[in-house]
């Protein structure tokens, strides 16, 4: 599945997102720390953002140099894998001076990741390439081979140009490298609705949408910000069905595993797969609707079909 590359790290050309696969917490570090002290020797911003765990392994072995990281628990920052994008990669590569280049180890997926949420993980990892496509960052990508399934690490050759194999800092390139197959294979069906309440809206009702899904969500058990969250995605996804989608739509809501999920279809066809994982310019009108919802909800996932759109998001209750 690979063929080598001599380089470590590879060529910087100009966007390089390698996945780094370790078995042990001494691989981790062999891999990681070498690629943050590169970056800081070369005056590069780095930024590190895993679960909490490894964070603590990655921050104790940089000791006073830890200071000079950004570091983030990707268990918080990248709950929802679309908000990752967005909310911390962009985020913080658009905050550095044009044309510096800046390191990031990011690692999206961790064993515990739920069914639920991986087919999102997935594609995020493949529309990475997308985002950062012509930009100069260099993002590593640890995955756990001992501890993640089998087809998980499948997917990180089909997401990852390039590979590190435990034990080595020489990338590889990976011969299945095939980032689009990635995002198409993960726009499936989502799981059937359980019996929920359903609420048909047009432009008429669309104010009425949103009291139904707050007045569902607080009987469900959402309060406080989950609750206002609530009512700010289903504002966002319904005025974005009237606008762009066929000028009318479904929403459902329900309780489901601790969360409560808010779903809304229409007739829609959302052509661009990096709708709401990209960050907006401040000059653009609009746009904006599913980028909001992937920042605020705990999980969101999309399919596109030939007969529309339909977006579902978790809150925690």
């Amino acid at each position: 599945m690979t063929s080598t590359v001599t380089e470590p790290f590879g060529p910087l050309d100009p966007f390089v997102h390698p996945a780094l696969f370790y078995r042990d917490e001494q691989d981790y570090l062999d891999g990681t720390l070498p690629f943050v002290r590169e970056g800081l020797e070369a005056g590069e911003p780095v930024a590190v953002a895993v679960p909490g765990k490894n964070l603590a392994l990655i921050r104790d072995a940089l000791g006073d140099a830890a200071a000079a990281v950004r570091l983030l628990d990707m268990r918080e920052a990248g709950r929802n894998p679309g908000r990752i994008i967005p909310g911390v990669l962009r985020a913080f590569a658009d905050a550095q001076p044009a044309g510096r280049r800046v390191r990031i180890i990011g690692e999206p997926i961790w064993a515990g990741r739920s069914d639920t949420e991986y087919p999102a993980c997935a594609q995020h990892e493949a529309l990475i390439n997308a985002a950062f496509r012509g930009r100069t960052a260099t993002i590593l990508c640890p995955y756990d081979v001992e501890q993640l399934p089998e087809h998980v690490v499948a997917d990180a050759y089909a997401t990852h140009p390039t590979v590190i194999h435990p034990g080595s800092r020489a990338e590889q390139r990976s011969d299945a490298y095939a980032p689009e197959g990635v995002v198409a294979r993960y726009n499936e069906p989502l799981p059937p609705v359980p019996e929920a309440l359903s609420f048909a809206f047009d432009s008429d009702s669309l104010p009425h949408a949103r009291h139904v899904a707050v007045g569902e969500g607080a009987r469900l058990g959402l309060v406080g910000v989950k609750l206002d969250d609530l009512a700010l995605a289903t504002a966002e996804l319904t005025t974005n069905s009237v606008v762009h989608g066929g000028g009318s739509g479904v929403l459902r809501v329900w309780a489901e595993d601790g969360y409560v999920v808010c779903e809304v279809r229409d007739e829609g066809h959302l052509a661009d797969a990096l709708a709401g994982r990209r960050p907006v310019p401040r000059d653009q009108r609009g746009g904006r609707g599913i980028l909001l919802v992937n920042l605020i909800a705990d999980l969101v996932r999309l399919h596109r079909s030939d007969s529309g759109t339909t977006v579902r998001c978790w809150f925690a209750r």
